[in-house]
């Protein structure tokens, strides 16, 4: 893992092989003020060049190579129970949550899917763009703020106990609500 000063916030970058260490990375890391979460350290070297960040003198660890034991359901993580009781009827383009449903736009329903997909995976701009309006044109990123606002609000109508939580600088993930 490594930390890098941008203007007067700290990017976190942690890399782990697979999905469900990345996800408890995001359950750990994510009330950082950015969060990149990659498979290898390679993915990690390109976004640093591809941005052309540098880290600040003395902010790169080490890269962490003593393993960590963990219990074997971490490598399937269950889905968090509030999570689980929402659901999405793909062909009516409803959202439930226990007997409640709610209609949802073809943007919010989409942008959604992704969501319930995998639920505490942290979703990117680019990757939720790319899926849900199918361009890579990010803009200023109004338009996904304002499908998020819409989501979170139809939740709460729900009365879900699960919302859309950003990471910032990275993007958004579906966690029960604290």
């Amino acid at each position: 893992m490594s930390r890098e000063r941008l203007s007067d916030s700290s990017l976190i970058i942690g890399v782990a092989a697979s999905t469900a260490e990345r996800v408890q990375l995001a359950r750990l890391l994510g009330e950082a003020d950015a969060l990149l979460l990659v498979s290898n350290a390679e993915q990690a070297r390109t976004f640093l060049e591809l941005t052309g960040a540098t880290p600040a003198a003395g902010t790169m660890s080490a890269p962490v190579t003593q393993t960590v034991e963990r219990p074997a359901e971490i490598t399937a993580l269950p889905v968090p129970e509030p999570v689980a009781e929402l659901s999405l009827d793909v062909d009516r383009r409803v959202v439930r949550w226990k007997d409640r449903e709610l209609p949802l736009t073809r943007l919010e329903h989409d942008f959604l899917r992704c969501l319930v997909k995998e639920p505490g995976r942290v979703w990117t701009y680019q990757h939720l763009h790319h899926t849900v309006w199918g361009n890579e044109h990010l803009g200023h990123g109004s338009h996904i703020h304002s499908v998020v606002k819409r989501l979170r609000q139809k939740l709460a109508n729900l009365g879900a106990t699960v919302t859309i939580h950003a990471v910032r600088g990275v993007g958004f993930h579906l966690l029960p609500t604290t």
